[in-house]
């Protein structure tokens, strides 16, 4: 009774009175609440596939349960259950996930997604800088690093060598050599690199700088980076790969490599050869595979020999690495395939990578253009208390912004920052004025985007009615034993087994439906409630038609 219930409230008769054009015309007016004929139209016509006979089809029928239905909602905001804290905590959940598409920038995802294709299909190569800098630094700290980083750019433009600079200042230690171990440093070098491999605005600068340049300094969660470009080629996307490792580096491990290069050129098979000889006890029992890979995912001499392989089945000559000697050999190709092929699995990546706060932000930006932000300064000046958080609430009620209409207090603010410890104040500040510009943003969602109003009303009225249900006749029905048996004494003859215990099932559902029957007759006396005949027989004439 109650998954029918919910099918009933949350797919047929979904009431939107207050979204109605005054051009319709009124089907039905329930105590001075009017429901036009397309809204009606809407409602009906959204469960029509769904009903397989025409007796449930009926104009008419529909109609009684549509009424049914708005009689049951006005009984629950009477009875405030939309005050009920269960009630505003799931509206709020709801609110978020319905609300969640509108915060993306569509127009941002589908330019960002052909960059991505572009990066997909081409790969850079490039060496760093880095300067390290806190995500709370402050605004003299940033700007301190920034200008350090610039005169390290300077020195560069100058003739210096890009590499021993990196050695020298960078502080990602990979850059550096290690006088202890001797180890000489990357210099910054990367390597080739393509989409996704690095966090989006190391990525972006990357490929918006040519070849031989040196960008301008830019910023990521790591700090302050200068890169240059060595080398812009096409990606030859993925492959499948199978290895045999001899571990030991000395003369009798290459030894050990060369017999298998001759099994190898003399037929043997490469899985055997390697289940038999290889070191590497990951691979050794799969036959030596490696699994699916691109470039940036193994060392680079290995990275170069599987490359290199032309034809599946070819396998390389025996090469090094500092895990010891290798052979290689090609098992698959994945070529990068067409933009059409890969839009849809780029924008699932993009979804799920760091890029999405891109979209979030791009829809900010437009929302701080088309509002009327104010910022109160004197209001502000509690963000210089070090004590803020203990300010009496009497203290905090001037507006610290606007947007619009809307005036958001400090007491808001302190509320916001109470158990954010984590960052600045003013970092604070800025995050919570961007929380107040989306909460704005989807405040007002009801008035902008009539489908996600539609939504909205539905999922809030099914959510009323089912807690009303709960406590009108369900939790009646399950609980309210003597009014269950003398349900069943009145009407005995309608149960074979002559049992309350062996019908009980059936008796608790259809008990549920008497007193449905009878509360709805009730709420039905107590309202007034106006058909138009005229529109009612066009409606039902429209659809005998069509």
């Amino acid at each position: 009774m109650q998954s029918k219930f919910l099918l009933f409230v949350l797919s047929i008769l979904l009431s939107l009175s207050v979204f109605s054009q005054n051009k319709d015309k009124v089907l039905v007016t329930i105590d001075g609440e009017n429901t036009t004929v397309n809204e009606f139209k809407r409602v009906y016509e959204k469960n029509l596939d769904a009903i397989d006979n025409d007796e449930a089809k009926s104009v008419t029928k529909n109609l009684e349960l549509y009424i049914n239905y708005k009689l049951k909602v006005k009984e629950a905001y009477r009875l405030k259950l939309d005050t009920l804290p269960s009630y505003k905590r799931e509206m709020e959940t709801y609110k978020n996930q319905l609300s969640a598409p509108y915060l993306q920038d569509t127009t941002f995802i589908d330019d960002i997604v052909k960059d991505i294709y572009y990066r997909t299909k081409n790969k850079v190569k490039a060496k760093h800088i880095l300067l390290r800098l806190s995500r709370d630094a402050s605004p003299n700290d940033t700007l301190t690093v920034y200008n350090k980083i610039s005169k390290i750019r300077d020195r560069i433009l100058n003739g210096e060598s890009f590499e021993e600079v990196a050695r020298e200042v960078s502080e990602d230690k990979s850059a550096q050599d290690d006088p202890k171990t001797g180890r000489k440093g990357n210099g910054g070098n990367l390597g080739y690199f393509s989409a996704f491999n690095m966090v989006y605005a190391f990525e972006n600068a990357a490929y918006s700088t040519k070849i031989g340049e040196i960008s301008k300094p830019f910023k990521t969660q790591f700090g302050y980076h200068i890169i240059i470009v060595d080398d812009f080629k096409e990606s030859k996307g993925e492959i499948e790969a199978a290895h045999i490792l001899i571990g030991d580096t000395t003369s009798i491990g290459k030894q050990k490599i060369d017999s298998i290069y001759i099994k190898l050129k003399n037929k043997e098979n490469f899985a055997d050869l390697a289940k038999k000889y290889s070191d590497d006890p990951g691979s050794k029992i799969k036959g030596g595979k490696l699994g699916r890979f691109g470039t940036g995912k193994m060392v680079k001499p290995f990275e170069e020999a599987a490359f290199s392989l032309e034809k599946v089945g070819d396998f390389s000559k025996p090469f090094k690495t500092r895990f010891g000697w290798h052979i290689v050999t090609l098992l698959k190709k994945y070529p990068i395939r067409s933009f059409k092929e890969m839009e849809k699995e780029l924008k699932e990546k993009i979804k799920k990578s760091s890029r999405m706060q891109l979209s979030e932000q791009a829809v900010l930006n437009k929302l701080r253009k088309d509002y009327t932000i104010v910022e109160y300064e004197k209001a502000k000046k509690i963000l210089n208390n070090k004590k803020l958080r203990s300010i009496p609430k009497d203290s905090l009620q001037k507006n610290i912004i606007s947007i619009n209409e809307k005036n958001i207090t400090q007491e808001t603010f302190i509320k916001y920052i109470r158990n954010r410890r984590h960052l600045p104040v003013f970092k604070l500040f800025d995050m919570f004025k961007e929380d107040q510009i989306l909460t704005y943003y989807k405040d007002n969602l009801v008035y902008t985007e009539p489908e996600y109003a539609y939504t909205l009303k539905e999922y809030e009225d099914g959510l009323l009615l089912f807690e009303l249900m709960q406590q009108k006749i369900w939790n009646k029905a399950s609980k309210d034993t003597l009014g269950l048996k003398q349900y069943f004494d009145d009407n005995k003859s309608n149960y074979k087994t002559g049992d309350l215990e062996k019908s009980k099932g059936k008796v608790i559902n259809d008990y549920q439906n008497f007193l449905e029957e009878n509360w709805i007759a009730d709420l039905r006396k107590k309202s007034k409630i106006k058909i138009s005949k005229k529109e009612l027989k066009k409606l039902i004439k429209f659809y005998e038609n069509n």
